[in-house]
């Protein structure tokens, strides 16, 4: 195999593809690795290549993947289709969308029209929706998700504990949050769509990385597009391509607000509660599984966070909150 290293994994890969491709030739290079266990490698054949994905059994399920392949490749999404499957092991093999994400993409001329593309795919995603296909996205997930903040980044990440009144604090923002996100429209939600699950391909976009997809609020993946971890905009081009998306969304008889002043709250509403859950998990990924790339994405995401909270005055007690944090981070000596 090429550029890997060799383990009993990639052992059984081998051996798998050997089968699955009827001892056809081909070379392996690695692809990429996700923020959990599975990790994917381009098959190189003599006309083509595909993706193996290498999911290990005790840490991730295979299944649901599988599965919503196949709801949103239905609903008009493009998906990769699954070639070849052995849950048992925890691998498949997808048709191979490229390597060229929309984040290598993206710039001030290119913008409009990719995020028209992903705007359109998601649409047509959310117009398929159906209640009792995909897991809902309840209040117990959305806090367990929220619960990530005191949890990894501010105990683990800034080595601080909560006073009553602070954790008070957090507890009455997730609440109010939490009522705002339930009371939205629900539509399938992909959960993590953003430019680095978005190819730049033939039939734009190529989507990847859905198998945690759940049945939600109609702002969550749009805010997870426009107020994307890894790059930002202008908020007067957010706005702009927010307003589009909207304008869509109601054409298609989409469950969004009449008003889009009241539409525009609860993606930001929803974005605090993304905003929360992500500083979580990147803290997360950096203190237990030692990934390090992502500490340079938190100043973004505090940045969006602290935003919102300026805007509304419901969540000034959570910017007090930040502030403080922020401080005690500046006494030891602690940057990004």
């Amino acid at each position: 195999m090429n550029n890997l290293h060799t383990d009993d994994r990639h052992s059984a890969l081998d051996a798998w593809l050997k089968n699955v491709l009827q001892h056809s030739e081909f070379k392996l290079t690695t692809a990429s690795a996700d923020a959990s266990f599975r990790r994917y490698f381009r098959v190189h054949l003599a006309d083509k290549t595909l993706i193996a994905m290498d999911a290990p059994p005790p840490h991730e399920n295979c299944e649901p993947f599988v599965r919503i392949a196949r709801l949103f490749a239905d609903a008009g999404m493009h998906v990769p289709e699954v070639i070849a499957q052995d849950l048992a092991q925890g691998f498949l093999l997808l048709s191979d969308l490229g390597d060229v994400t929309y984040l290598s993409q993206l710039n001030d001329t290119t913008a409009p029209a990719l995020y028209h593309d992903a705007n359109s795919a998601l649409i047509r995603l959310q117009v398929a929706s159906k209640p009792g296909v995909l897991p809902d996205y309840d209040e117990a997930l959305l806090t367990r998700e929220m619960q990530l903040l005191p949890d990894w980044y501010i105990a683990k990440h800034l080595n601080v504990t909560l006073d009553d009144r602070q954790q008070e604090v957090l507890q009455k923002t997730f609440a109010l949050l939490n009522r705002n996100i339930l009371s939205q429209g629900q539509v399938y939600v992909h959960r993590d769509y953003h430019s680095r699950n978005l190819m730049v391909c033939e039939d734009n976009p190529g989507v990847l990385d859905f198998q945690d997809a759940v049945f939600g609020a109609i702002t969550y993946d749009v805010v997870s597009l426009l107020r994307d971890a890894y790059i930002s905009w202008d908020e007067e081009m957010i706005i702009d391509w927010l307003v589009r998306y909207w304008q869509a969304a109601k054409k298609q008889n989409l469950p969004v607000p009449e008003d889009f002043s009241e539409f525009y709250r609860d993606f930001e509403y929803m974005g605090a509660q993304r905003h929360i859950k992500v500083l979580g998990i990147f803290a997360r990924l950096y203190h237990r599984d030692g990934k390090q790339g992502y500490l340079k994405d938190m100043p973004l995401v505090m940045h969006y966070l602290r935003r919102v909270c300026e805007r509304y005055i419901e969540l000034k007690p959570l910017l007090r909150l930040l502030d403080t944090l922020e401080n005690k981070q500046a006494q030891v000596g602690y940057t990004f």
